[in-house]
């Protein structure tokens, strides 16, 4: 769970398509491996290095939680596996929010300081996840994010030891 391009400043109404193709066309943009793939959503074409799931065919895992929806076919069970996968994407901003609270909040900054503290937060969190074999936040989250008790009880016992 980290992060491997990171293009901060977009507006949060931008679609999805036009933030990628910007960040594919920049001369030190996204730049995907021969071989591998970025798991995009169903809004997306299936070109070189994007994989999006089936359309029109089952895809959220609340929709698979139950054993008696199991997938019938190789297309449900490709569109199962791909949300299980997107799904790390999204416990991976969960983490990176739970673990610096100025992500939490409305920012009062300018847009370029804006930027550069999710590029910190982000350049931290790749750190940290490289020097820590177990992440203290991670057993917190669920599928949907945190669970407001077990967030807020741990948030009361995190030290601040000096370094």
């Amino acid at each position: 769970m980290h992060f491997i391009y990171i293009l901060a400043g977009w507006e949060g109404s931008a679609a999805d398509g036009r933030v990628l193709r910007d960040a594919v066309s920049r001369a030190n943009g996204l730049k995907i491996p021969r071989g591998n793939y970025y798991l995009v959503d169903s809004g997306y074409s299936n070109g070189e290095g994007f994989l999006p799931p089936y359309r029109g065919v089952r895809y959220h895992l609340k929709e698979w939680k139950t054993g008696r929806n199991s997938p019938q076919n190789h297309e449900k069970f490709f569109n199962m596996k791909h949300a299980s996968a997107r799904n790390v994407i999204e416990r991976t901003f969960g983490l990176l929010k739970a673990r610096w609270a100025i992500l939490r909040s409305s920012a009062f900054y300018s847009i370029k300081v804006q930027n550069r503290i999710i590029m910190a937060c982000c350049l931290l969190h790749n750190y940290i996840r490289q020097e820590m074999t177990d992440d203290p936040i991670e057993p917190l989250l669920t599928d949907e994010g945190f669970g407001d008790e077990e967030f807020g009880e741990y948030l009361g016992t995190v030290d601040s030891n000096p370094i």
